[in-house]
Formats: structure tokens, sequence, C-alpha cells
């Protein structure tokens, strides 16, 4: 009796699978898509507090406008806000058209790191992760020899 109970819910979660899995829209052919140049930058080994800015480029590869809706870093140690704006177009993005998306990393932060972006938008892929990576050199002792 225990057998056909486990067969009869094992078979039920299976058809409800399937059942799930046939009704998810196929994508808009037409929809926006996003294209970076790397979803990755390496900082490579930096200086203690340097410029912790970069930029990933980005092109609108599908066939209507591409807006990027939010970009959020993993971390208050990744900022996606730049001196108070979004580090990201405000404006949609055209057809073959590019734009940039600006990521600040806390050099303050001793030691390797390696971080997750995620950028939103209306592209085929609602969501992509992107991702910034490096080492951030000790903090020079202050005053050695005076």
């Amino acid at each position: 009796m225990k057998k056909f109970f486990s067969l009869l819910i094992a078979f039920i979660g299976l058809n409800l699978n399937s059942f799930a899995q046939s009704v998810i829209p196929n994508p808009d052919p037409n929809a926006p898509e996003i294209k970076f140049e790397s979803e990755v930058i390496d900082y490579g080994s930096i200086d203690y507090d340097a410029n912790g800015i970069r930029e990933f480029k980005f092109t609108n590869v599908g066939k209507t406008p591409l807006t990027v809706t939010a970009v959020t870093g993993e971390c208050g140690c990744t900022a996606t806000t730049i001196d108070g704006k979004p580090g990201w177009p405000q404006e949609p993005i055209l057809p073959g058209k590019s734009g940039v998306i600006k990521v600040k990393y806390d050099t303050k932060r001793e030691g390797r790191f390696e971080k997750n972006v995620t950028v939103s938008s209306n592209s085929k892929l609602s969501t992509v992760k992107i991702r910034i990576k490096g080492e951030i050199k000790s903090k020079p002792a202050s005053g050695a020899g005076n």
C-alpha cells in the first residue's frame, strides 16, 4: 500500500511538472536583446583606495528598444549609483545602438573580491548577471619612519 501511494504521488508530481513547463510562453522573437562586450571585468591587482569605477559596454542586438530597469550589486561594497545618479542609461537603447553600465567597487577593502551585478531589463532574458573581480593591495603604512 505504501508503494502504491509513493508511486501515485510521484506520478502526479511528474504530471504537474510537465504541465507547468508546457504553459510557459515562448519569448517574443522581436524582443530587445542585451549583449555585453564582456560579462566579466577583471580589475587585476589595484592599489588600496584606487578608482573603483568600471564600465560594462553593451549593445541591443534585438529588434525593439531595450530599457534597462534596474542594476543591483550583491552587497554594499558594489555600487551601481555613481555620484547620486544611476550608472545605467535612463533612456531606451534602440536596436543596434550601444550603452554603458557603470559599476563601482569599494577599493578600501583589502584582498581578493568577486561580485555579481544583476541587470534587469525588458530583454529576452529579463535578468542577466555580470561580474567584477580583482584584488585590492594592502593599505599602505602611514607615517612609517617619521
